[in-house]
């Protein structure tokens, strides 16, 4: 299959409008899971050049809620693969408009299978983890794959 395209991560921007925010006037999860859902997609498109579904999603963890009103941002890094399949990182933060500093609000693994035109399982790229970060992150993945396996 090659070497990956690429291994830089994607980063999405995200403003909370009112239509995505519950009566307290924060996010509502689903539209967080369909970002980072986006985010994983893309991060495993630009990793493979191929085009992607997603299989299973590691348990996620929301960690603070975000407003209506805040920026929210998230990266999709690949840091697993398997010979049809890639896992990714994403993380997501909260960012308001006067200071932009991150406050992480939730992560998990999505896993992405390869699909040809006829939604068939093709084959990818393989990543090799090479610094220490690199390979806590692939075991961390592994075990959360192998994890929903069981």
């Amino acid at each position: 299959m090659g070497e990956p395209r690429s291994t830089e991560p994607v980063i999405l921007l995200d403003e909370v409008f009112p239509g995505d925010t519950n009566a307290l006037d924060t996010l509502f999860g689903g539209h967080l899971m369909s970002i980072m859902d986006r985010a994983a997609g893309l991060a495993a498109s630009k990793f493979a050049h191929e085009e992607f579904v997603t299989v299973s999603v590691d348990a996620l963890k929301f960690e603070r809620p975000a407003y209506q009103g805040d920026i929210i941002r998230t990266i999709g890094r690949v840091v697993w693969t398997s010979p049809r399949t890639v896992g990714v990182l994403v993380r997501s933060c909260r960012m308001t408009r006067s200071d932009w500093e991150p406050e992480q609000i939730c992560s998990g693994y999505f896993f992405m299978v390869a699909i040809d035109d006829e939604m068939r399982p093709i084959s990818v790229p393989q990543f090799t983890p090479i610094s220490d970060e690199e390979i806590s992150l692939w075991n961390d993945a592994k075990a959360a794959r192998d994890a929903m396996r069981t």
